[in-house]
């Protein structure tokens, strides 16, 4: 049975995507099956792992909506026990579309289920907000990941992210749990990442993950390359890091 984790912030540009990305891809490193799955109508999941999305037939959005089978969006994506279910433009309308369902919080649940051993890991890259699209994810998942960037305003809304984690646990999926939060963009000489990461044990006291994800210029570069950082540069300090980050959450 898969362990499938969601990667979940409503705020934008603190590293999700690139998160989800590099996790895979060094999971995948270190002998694991893995899947991508990107439920954000932007797509910078399937752009950052070199799909073009205007030119593929049929992603995530066919399967939620459409009803199409599962196993036939799946793609490779360059890397051995990689792949990546991709977004899909339309995507941006399945958040009104999804009104009308029936159990319209499990959607993906039931689509995922049927590839739940088929893998060892299911990474699911949610939208920046708190809609149905996000709501599938961490229904769909068991554990989730939130990463943090070494911000000013870092910690705004990370309370209401919380407690709707907290109303899907009592409503939706019980099994949820947050496996931890991951401090991004993290310069260890600056006084303001220091600060960020001492306030953040105010809301995951025993759940900061070991590993911080370091600013890189490198990183950044990478998703315009359509490659993960193991791909565009191995030796470089965020792939040190992700290195890093994908055994820590083996051995959890």
């Amino acid at each position: 049975m898969a362990r499938i984790i969601s990667i979940v912030n409503q705020k934008g540009g603190v590293g999700k995507t690139t998160t989800a990305i590099n996790l895979g891809a060094y999971l995948s490193h270190l002998g694991q099956r893995v899947l991508l799955v990107d439920i954000d109508p932007q797509a910078n999941a399937s752009s950052g792992l070199g799909v073009d999305i205007r030119k593929i037939g049929r992603g995530i959005y066919d399967v939620m909506i459409l009803n199409h089978p599962i196993h036939d969006v799946i793609l490779e994506t360059g890397h051995q026990d990689y792949k990546l279910i991709p977004s899909h433009v339309n995507l941006a309308g399945a958040n009104v579309e999804l009104v009308t369902f029936d159990e319209r919080e499990f959607v993906l649940r039931k689509k995922i289920t049927e590839l739940d051993h088929h893998y060892d890991y299911i990474i699911i890259d949610c939208p920046p907000s708190l809609g149905l699209l996000t709501l599938n994810g961490m229904v769909a998942c068991r554990e989730i990941i939130i990463p943090v960037q070494a911000e000013y305003y870092a910690l705004e809304g990370l309370g209401q992210l919380m407690e709707t984690i907290q109303l899907i646990k009592e409503n939706l999926n019980p099994d949820l749990e947050v496996l931890g939060a991951l401090l991004t963009m993290f310069e260890h000489k600056h006084k303001l990442s220091r600060d960020v990461l001492h306030e953040l044990y105010k809301y995951f006291p025993r759940k900061i993950f070991r590993t911080a994800i370091p600013r890189s210029i490198r990183l950044a570069e990478a998703p315009s390359h359509g490659q993960s950082i193991l791909k565009y540069d191995k030796r470089s300090k965020g792939a040190k890091a992700y290195h890093k980050f994908a055994r820590e959450i083996l051995e959890k």
